[in-house]
């Protein structure tokens, strides 16, 4: 075979990084704050541990046959975007300005520069390192979001291909867009707290393209029942989601303040009327109350408060979970009268919750929103949530065809058949 082997690239690429000398952060930044490092410590952990809770969250929710591959999808993201993050990642993110939608890649080049000393506009109370590690954790669990629309019929070695490519291509664009200062949404007055369009809206997205491009699965073509695998464990995935969002929306006041405490305060009243909102709307259509719904109205409702945790207040933050819960329950219910296979209902709950979060930042954000007179953030809220939703639409779908050129996407039927704990993995739950 003529070329490097692949099996190569990633030994050679740790071998780089180890040869990369050290540089010294510059000066720049204040005084480092000491109650603010020990919150972001405690607040990076706490996002961090959302990956392994959204692995139960979704694993409970297919399939017995399929509970380890999908676990283990959530899982993988923590090992590649880590290193990726590392080489390039950060530095697309939170590189210097280019044209107000990506960062420099050279700019934090193999963390060259990222030390434990402040800097003047990103982290200005806490290290610059600390403040790279929490930004991964969002980067982290973002594509272990789309995995739950394309759950039961995806090859692994294509995902382990596919999460680089949305990483770099999707991901670090928006997050440079509308976290650094200098990104285009950022400076045009877009307010996204915690995540709603970078976050939440991409992966929904993405799983509606890769749900449509992946196709239906066999059991969804012939109307079989989906019987979930484990209930208590999409119970405790809610319990360590709802528990570590408190670092996902607090986390990114960035500080032990008040910002940090109106968002805590905001997301658990949020949450708890979506879950309250899911099981009732569901009690007037006729249904039992369910374990599941609780569990999925509850994630709908820390959806939406993403992007206005620190914007609003306690009652407006109690509508927003409700009014979500409300939308996303009826997306669900129109999703399954169509042909669209999005297995664990990613769009309808997090792509749909993040565009309801979007428009009530836009109308309920303190001193700029709708209901305080002002119109141009909810007129550029609006305008941003359909450029980011074809954006990551079109986006995801090129990567998926892209992708599927590299290595087939989707595992022959009888690998479907089996499941894919077995014919990926070689393992089995029992």
């Amino acid at each position: 075979m003529n070329g490097l082997n692949p099996r190569w690239l990633v030994p050679l690429l740790l071998l780089a990084g180890a040869l990369v000398p050290e540089h010294p952060q510059k000066p720049g930044g204040g005084p480092l704050v000491a109650g603010d490092v020990a919150w972001m410590l405690t607040a990076s952990g706490l996002v961090l541990l959302m990956t392994p809770g959204l692995s139960f969250f979704y694993g409970g929710m297919v399939q017995r046959k399929n509970v380890i591959s999908t676990m283990l999808q959530s899982f993988i993201t923590m090992g590649i975007v880590s290193v990726l993050w590392i080489v390039v990642g950060f530095s697309l993110a939170f590189g210097d300005d280019v044209g107000g939608i990506i960062g420099d890649p050279r700019t934090f080049f193999m963390f060259r520069g990222v030390g434990a000393l402040t800097h003047p506009e990103l982290s200005p109370t806490i290290p610059l390192a600390l403040f790279a590690l929490f930004q991964l954790k969002f980067a982290i669990i973002t594509p272990a979001l789309i995995t739950g629309a394309f759950a039961e019929r995806v090859r692994f070695s294509a995902y382990l291909i596919f999460i680089p490519l949305f990483s770099v291509v999707i991901y670090s664009p928006l997050a440079h867009a509308t976290w650094h200062p200098q990104g285009l949404l950022h400076k045009l007055g877009v307010l996204d707290y915690a995540g709603g369009t970078v976050v939440h809206m991409s992966a929904g997205m993405a799983a509606l393209a890769g749900a449509i491009v992946f196709g239906r699965r066999k059991v969804h073509v012939a109307s079989e029942p989906h019987l979930p695998a484990n209930i208590p464990f999409v119970l405790l995935g809610t319990g360590m989601l709802w528990f570590g969002w408190f670092g996902f929306n607090a986390g990114s006041a960035l500080a032990a303040n008040e910002h940090a405490v109106r968002a805590f305060l905001t997301t658990n009243t949020a949450s708890a009327a979506a879950m309250l909102g899911w099981v009732g709307f569901d009690a007037v259509r006729g249904r039992k109350p369910s374990a599941l719904g609780a569990c999925v109205g509850a994630v709908v409702g820390l959806v939406a408060i993403t992007p206005a945790a620190g914007y609003v207040t306690a009652g407006q933050s109690l509508f927003i979970g409700f009014a979500a819960s409300i939308i996303s329950n009826l997306a669900v219910h129109y999703k399954s009268r169509s042909s669209i296979d999005d297995t664990l209902d990613v769009f309808p709950c997090h792509g749909v919750g993040g565009m309801v979060g979007m428009v009530a930042t836009g109308v309920f954000a303190r001193d700029v929103g709708l209901v305080y007179g002002q119109t141009r953030t909810f007129l550029l809220h609006i305008a941003a949530l359909v450029g980011v939703a074809v954006f990551a639409f079109a986006g995801s779908w090129v990567l998926y065809r892209l992708t599927n050129v590299l290595r087939a996407l989707r595992v022959p039927d009888m690998a479907e058949d089996t499941g894919l704990d077995l014919s990926q993995h070689g393992e089995s739950s029992g």
